[in-house]
C-alpha cells in the first residue's frame, strides 16, 4: 500500500460545507490524539521533538490547545464525550503533589499561554469542566490560576492571556483584584496602529497574530465581559475596520498569505473570521464573511498536514521543521483549533444560514498602508509587496518578513544553509555575497515608505554598503529597483516566485542573458533584467527540498551577476501565473522600466513613514 500524506490528514473527505459538517471536524482532529494522554490526563506528548520550554510546560501545550476547539463545539450544543478526561487532567496538572503536576509559574512562561485555553473554556462551558469538579480540586485549580494571573506576561498578545484567565475566574465566582486586568488591557490598546491594525507588542512588524490573535481575542472580550462597554465596543469597531484590508491576505482559494512567524498554526489563520461571527460583527456581508471562513478550511482539507496517526505535524502544507520557531513543540500545532470558534453560534444565526459568496474581484493594486503592503489580484493567487516589516531574533526571519514579495498560492522558500551562496534561492528577494560563500539579504530596515501604491526601504547588508528598494506594481507583473552603493565588488542572485516542480524533469526551463522562466507543470514563474545594458544572466534551479511551505519540491527562476565598487542600478521584473492561454502573451509584454526621476519625485511629494515600521507612532 502507498502511503498518500493527503488521507492522513483528520479532514480528508469531509466537504466541509456545513456547521454539521466542521463539528465533525473537530471531533476528527481531537480523536487522534486519545492514545497520547496520559493515565492522570494532564499530560499530552505527541512527539520526541523539543522546544525552548520544558517537557511539562509542551505536554501542557498539548492538553490545552484542543480546547480552543471543543469549547465552540460544545457550547453551541454539540457533543464531546471526554470531559472526564479534562476534568481529571485538569485537577492533577494544578496538584503540585501529583506526578503529573505542570510544574510552578513564573514569569514570560510557556504555561501562561496556556491557561488561557482554560480560561476560556472555565468562561464557556463550566458545567463541564468546573462545576463537576470536587471542593478541593475547585481550590487547586483557582489557586493556579491565580497564581498565573499574577506573574508578568510577555509585551505583545500574552497580555490577553491574562485578560482571558481572568474571564473565566469571573465566570465561575472566584474572586481577584481586576486592577491588573485592566491595566493589561490598556496596553494592548497601545498596540493600535490605526484603520483596524494593532502591532503586536513594541516590534516593527505586524503578522499574523494580529487577526488570530490580537482581534481574535478583542472579540471574545467583547462577547464575554460583563462590563467595559466602551472597550468592548472599541474592539467590534477595530475589527469592522480592519476586514476590508485583511480579506487581502486571501486568495480565491482560501490559501491564507503566508507571511511572518508561526505558520504551523496552519488554520488558525482564518479564525479571524470566525471571530467577527461569534462577536456578531458583520464587517462584510454575512455571505462574504463565511465565503472567506470556508473557503479557508477547505484549502487546508487536501494538504498532507498530519502524521500517518492523524496527528497535525509541525509544518505549513507539509511536515516541515526547517520552517518552525524554538517555541513549536509537537503540541503546538493545535492552535489551528481556534478555527472552530463559530460553532458557539446557534444554527440559526446569520453567519451559519448565509450561502457562501465567492472573493470579490480586485483588477487594481490595493495599498494597505498600515502595515506597509501592495496587494495585487491575479488569476488564483493574492500577490502582497511587503516593505516595513522586519524580525532579527528567529530562524528564518529575514524569509518570513523581509522578502520584498509573498503570495497565497506559492507562498515562500527558507534558505538551508546561510554557507552555500551558489545553491540558495532567494525567491522574492536580493542575495549578496562579498566571498561567494556567505551571503545577506533585506533584514532590518533604516527606513520604510509607502507612495500611493508604490513601496521603498533603505538597507545595510553590510554597515558599508546601502541599498534602497522600489516596488512598483504592474499587475501580473511585478518591478523591482534596487541602487546598490558598495565600495567592493560583490555577487548578486535574485529570484522570481517558487512553483511546484514534477517528477522526471517535466517542467521546462527557460535561461540566458536577463531573463530565466520556468514552465511547471500548473504554473509558470519568470524573471527579468530589465536594466538596460549589462544585464545579468538568467538561471533556472532547482532550490534545495523541503525548503518551500507548501512544496517539498520547487523550481526557481534567478537572476544572478556581480557588480563592481561604487553605485550599480538593478532592475527587475518578476511574474508568476497558473498555466494558460494568457501566460505567453503576459510574457511577451514585460513591464517598462519605470522612470527613477518620477518614482523619487513620487516619493518626495506623497511618500510617508510605514506605521508598522514607525514605533514611535
Amino acid at each position: 500500500m502507498i502511503y498518500d500524506p493527503a488521507q492522513a490528514n483528520p479532514l480528508f473527505g469531509n466537504p466541509l460545507r456545513t456547521r454539521e459538517d466542521l463539528s465533525k471536524a473537530v471531533i476528527d482532529l481531537f480523536r487522534p490524539l486519545l492514545p497520547y494522554f496520559s493515565e492522570g490526563g494532564a499530560r499530552v506528548r505527541l512527539g520526541a521533538t523539543g522546544a525552548i520550554f520544558d517537557r511539562a510546560a509542551a505536554d501542557l501545550e498539548g492538553f490545552a490547545r484542543p480546547l480552543w476547539g471543543i469549547v465552540p463545539l460544545v457550547a453551541g450544543g454539540g457533543d464531546f464525550p471526554h470531559w472526564d478526561i479534562y476534568r481529571r487532567g485538569l485537577a492533577n496538572g494544578t496538584d503540585a503533589a501529583h506526578p503529573e503536576y505542570w510544574g510552578d509559574l513564573a514569569d514570560r512562561n510557556q504555561r501562561l499561554v496556556e491557561l488561557a485555553a482554560i480560561g476560556f473554556a472555565l468562561a464557556m462551558v463550566p458545567e463541564h469542566i468546573w462545576d463537576p469538579l470536587t471542593d478541593g480540586q475547585k481550590k487547586m485549580v483557582a489557586a493556579y490560576l491565580l497564581a498565573a494571573r499574577e506573574k508578568e506576561f510577555v509585551d505583545n498578545n500574552w497580555k490577553f492571556f491574562r485578560v482571558l484567565i481572568d474571564l473565566g475566574l469571573e465566570r465561575v465566582s472566584i474572586e481577584f483584584d481586576h486592577r491588573k486586568t485592566t491595566a493589561y488591557l490598556d496596553e494592548l490598546e497601545t498596540f493600535d496602529l490605526g484603520e483596524g491594525w494593532y502591532r503586536d507588542g513594541p516590534v516593527r512588524r505586524v503578522d499574523h497574530y494580529i487577526p488570530f490573535a490580537m482581534h481574535f481575542y478583542g472579540l471574545i472580550y467583547a462577547v464575554l465581559a460583563s462590563r467595559d462597554e466602551a472597550r468592548r465596543n472599541r474592539f467590534r469597531d477595530r475589527a469592522r475596520i480592519f476586514a476590508k484590508d485583511i480579506r487581502h491576505w486571501f486568495g480565491p482559494d482560501g490559501a491564507a498569505l503566508a507571511f511572518g512567524r508561526s505558520q504551523t498554526y496552519r488554520f488558525a489563520a482564518g479564525g479571524f473570521w470566525g471571530a467577527l461571527a461569534f462577536a456578531d460583527v458583520e464587517a462584510l456581508p454575512w455571505s462574504e464573511i463565511k465565503g472567506y471562513y470556508m473557503r479557508h478550511i477547505r484549502w487546508w482539507a487536501q494538504m498532507p498536514i498530519a502524521d500517518r496517526d492523524g496527528v497535525l505535524s509541525i509544518g505549513y502544507g507539509y511536515p516541515n521543521l526547517l520552517m518552525s520557531e524554538s517555541y513549536n513543540s509537537p503540541g503546538s500545532p493545535y492552535w489551528a483549533l481556534k478555527f472552530f470558534l463559530p460553532l458557539a453560534l446557534a444554527e440559526n444565526h446569520p453567519f451559519w444560514t448565509a450561502e457562501e459568496a465567492p472573493q470579490p474581484q480586485f483588477s487594481q493594486p490595493v495599498a494597505l498602508k498600515q502595515p506597509g503592503m501592495v496587494a495585487m489580484h491575479t488569476p488564483g493567487n493574492v500577490i502582497i509587496l511587503s516593505c516595513g516589516q522586519q524580525h532579527d531574533k528567529m530562524r528564518g526571519a529575514n524569509e518570513k518578513y523581509s522578502k520584498f514579495v509573498y503570495s497565497t498560492r506559492y507562498a515562500f522558500n527558507i534558505e538551508a544553509d546561510d554557507r552555500n551562496f551558489a545553491a540558495a534561492g532567494f525567491d522574492g528577494m536580493l542575495g549578496l555575497s562579498d566571498n561567494g560563500v556567505h551571503f545577506r539579504m533585506r533584514e532590518t530596515l533604516e527606513e520604510a515608505l509607502i507612495a500611493e501604491d508604490r513601496l521603498y526601504s533603505r538597507w545595510r547588508p553590510w554597515d558599508d554598503v546601502v541599498v534602497e528598494t522600489w516596488l512598483v506594481p504592474a499587475n501580473p507583473w511585478h518591478i523591482r529597483i534596487h541602487r546598490v552603493v558598495t565600495p567592493r565588488k560583490l555577487e548578486t542572485a535574485e529570484g522570481g516566485f517558487p512553483i511546484e516542480r514534477a517528477d522526471f524533469n517535466l517542467d521546462r526551463p527557460e535561461q540566458g542573458e536577463g531573463r530565466a522562466v520556468w514552465h511547471g507543470q500548473a504554473d509558470v514563474s519568470a524573471i527579468l533584467d530589465l536594466a538596460p545594458s549589462n544585464r545579468r544572466m538568467g538561471c533556472a534551479i532547482s532550490p534545495i527540498a523541503n525548503t518551500n511551505l507548501i512544496h517539498a519540491k520547487t523550481l526557481l527562476p534567478q537572476l544572478r551577476g556581480e557588480i563592481g565598487p561604487g553605485t550599480t542600478m538593478l532592475f527587475t521584473a518578476a511574474m508568476v501565473l497558473p498555466n494558460g492561454e494568457a501566460v505567453s502573451q503576459v510574457l511577451h509584454a514585460p513591464p517598462a522600466r519605470p522612470d527613477m526621476a518620477e518614482l523619487e519625485s513620487l516619493f518626495r511629494a506623497k511618500g510617508s513613514r510605514i506605521p508598522a515600521f514607525d514605533l514611535d507612532r
